[in-house]
């Protein structure tokens, strides 16, 4: 299901021109892949109760819970000082995200506007543009507890399905022996 909502979520962002950066679509796009075959491994493991992938679904999916949860509590973690700082960094660093944020959020610059730079947004035509790190840093707090809270709730479902997988692993199947059931 988070598998799906990552691609349907990325082709949204795609088809409503809200993010023109591939690298991000594409990432979210590749997760999404990735988390649907892992779960398409678990689901085959346990119809056909198949020690070895369900071995592996259980070891990846670990994986997948020790990341998320790092990032998780990562981003509940972060205070407004290295909210700013992290912002800062990805404005610098990326020319496709500051052409989304400026166009979005009609703002130019991002702690000052300078009339003399170029910018997406329709502001710059009057030159009375807010620099944008106000603005995006009213957002991050608020959005930064809301990922790290949902990725919070979906890593504690994945240690729940590695240790359901565990005690399933070690069940005896019913087709190899059905008098032991008896």
């Amino acid at each position: 299901l988070v598998s799906l909502l990552l691609i349907g979520i990325a082709a949204w962002g795609i088809g409503f021109g809200l993010i023109s950066s591939f690298r991000v679509v594409g990432v979210a796009i590749a997760v999404g892949i990735f988390l649907f075959l892992i779960a398409l491994v678990g689901l085959i493991g346990a119809v056909k109760h198949h020690q070895v992938l369900l071995f592996f679904y259980m070891i990846i999916l670990l994986l997948v819970f020790i990341v998320q949860f790092s990032v998780s509590c990562a981003c509940l973690a972060l205070n407004k000082e290295q909210q700013s700082q992290l912002l800062e960094v990805g404005w610098n660093n990326t020319n496709s995200a500051r052409t989304d944020i400026e166009r979005n959020l009609n703002c130019c610059g991002f702690r000052v506007f300078d009339p003399n730079e170029t910018c997406a947004s329709d502001c710059f035509r009057s030159h009375h543009c807010q620099p944008c790190a106000p603005i995006i840093e009213e957002h991050s707090g608020m959005v930064l507890r809301f990922v790290g809270g949902i990725g919070l709730f979906f890593s504690f479902t994945e240690i729940l399905g590695v240790w359901l997988t565990y005690r399933y692993r070690n069940q005896k199947d019913p087709r190899a022996n059905p008098s032991a059931f008896l």
